[in-house]
């Protein structure tokens, strides 16, 4: 078993017999990785994956918190806090009926193969279709099935790619887990700026060019953390790019069905050198424990990534629920389901913006779909001392600092929003409260 698996089965257990207890604040990072006597990255990805099963939550510049039981501390919806931090989807619109059936079915399906180590074929086939309707045209042969997106994305960093290239090049900001990383495994990494309206593509070219990029790691829609996407002509430069340089492209489209956008293409779409490695999740359409992953390979990359995967750590029975989910049409209707509901809650958090915000005080990215937006603040804003505010006043946010490598130097500040959890009746009571505590601070001393 993974270290991390066992970490994590051990924290459970512990948080499910009471010894750690709702609302207790769990060891640090580095304190548990002395615990356990592993990385901090290990630990890092244990809390990630605990946080998505809603056993713990984070609290910035303080640490992981237990989650208290339903009933154990909020009388009322009124009492709890807002929360704008959380990246995990709304529990209240999983389709728990829906996929306890699946999983029955699926039981009863593919009761053979369930006791086989090998990956479920018949998943890979029908993801085939399920992906052409995201314009991502696939062999079978090409999927791989993954723990989560994470799992892809730890294994790409590692593996030797064709080029002989070594360096990796992020969006600054990006997915934070992703950067604690890539540093902690000490691996070259550098950065370029990605803003609310993209990427400086000649700045891209650059990179590409002189260096030695082994790949590029872009979110080309509903960034983590602005929300923004990248526009059609910025996606098929990128494409080019990589085709003329030798650079590879990682594509993490993990909220690809959260969006009302309509003929989104990738990059991989634009891809015509097989220099793009597709990536999906369904942790944000189904259920964070799914961790039921989609990468979708170049030929040249194949079998360096299996090689590296060594063994599936894939449930085949998730992977078999999935399928007839998918298969039945559940899957689609769910999508449009929760897509309507998130987009509902942009809507709401953009007209308390544009309610109680000033421009001059708060630029807040554009945002009409997914969940998150960004918020840039005044440079003499104290991020630390914000969040502890806002959190007194039981609103609940992440600042930005973290979405950056640690040695990056041209850090905006901002806030990240996400409205996954956040109640839509009272978005509008915490963005006021966000509003006033930035005015309050830009009027403190530096």
């Amino acid at each position: 078993m993974k270290k991390y698996l066992s970490i994590l089965s051990d924290m459970e257990q512990k948080i499910n017999d009471g010894q750690y207890r709702p609302g207790q604040k769990l060891p640090s990072v580095r304190g548990a990785a002395k615990l356990y006597g592993c990385s901090t990255a290990t630990i890092v990805r244990a809390y990630a994956e605990l946080e998505k099963r809603h056993a713990i939550y984070p609290i910035s510049q303080s640490g992981y918190y237990v989650v208290e039981k339903t009933g154990q501390k909020f009388d009322d919806k009124e009492s709890e806090p807002i929360d704008f931090s959380s990246p995990s989807p709304d529990s209240s619109v999983f389709p728990y009926m829906d996929f306890r059936h699946c999983l029955i079915k699926a039981i009863d399906t593919y009761k053979h193969q369930l006791f086989t180590t090998k990956s479920l074929d018949k998943l890979r086939h029908t993801l085939v279709s399920h992906l052409e309707s995201g314009q991502v045209f696939a062999k079978a042969e090409s999927i791989v099935v993954t723990s989560g997106v994470q799992q892809a994305l730890e294994l790409l960093a590692k593996m030797p790619f064709p080029n002989g290239k070594s360096v990796i090049l992020v969006e600054q900001p990006t997915y934070d887990i992703y950067l604690r990383f890539l540093e902690e495994e000490g691996l070259p990494v550098c950065g370029i700026p990605r803003t609310a309206a993209g990427l400086d593509l000649e700045m891209l070219e650059e990179k590409f060019k002189g260096g030695e990029i082994k790949f590029f790691y872009t979110m080309s829609r509903f960034h983590n953390p602005l929300g923004t996407s990248l526009s059609a002509e910025q996606r098929k430069a990128v494409a080019k790019l990589a085709g003329k340089y030798d650079v590879y492209v990682v594509e993490d489209d993990y909220m690809a069905d959260l969006g009302e956008e309509r003929g989104f293409d990738p990059i991989y779409a634009y891809d015509r050198t097989s220099h793009v490695v597709y990536l999906k999740s369904f942790s944000k359409i189904i259920f964070p424990g799914l961790r039921l992953g989609v990468a979708v390979l170049p030929e040249q990359l194949l079998e360096t990534f299996r090689r590296y995967r060594r063994y599936a750590d894939t449930s085949l029975l998730s992977q078999a629920a999935l399928d007839v989910y998918i298969k039945n049409g559940m899957y689609e209707r769910h999508k449009r389901k929760i897509r309507d509901q998130y987009a509902a809650r942009i809507r709401a958090l953009n007209e308390a913006l544009l309610k109680f915000s000033d421009p001059e005080l708060i630029e807040a990215s554009r945002v009409d779909s997914g969940f998150y937006l960004q918020l840039k603040l005044p440079q003499k804003v104290n991020l630390e001392r914000l969040t502890k505010r806002l959190a007194a006043r039981d609103v609940i946010v992440v600042p930005g600092k973290s979405f950056y490598l640690s040695d990056y130097r041209d850090k905006e500040k901002f806030l990240r929003l996400s409205v996954s959890r956040a109640r839509p009746e009272r978005i509008e009571e915490g963005v006021k409260a966000i509003v006033e505590e930035v005015r309050r601070e830009t009027k403190l001393p530096y």
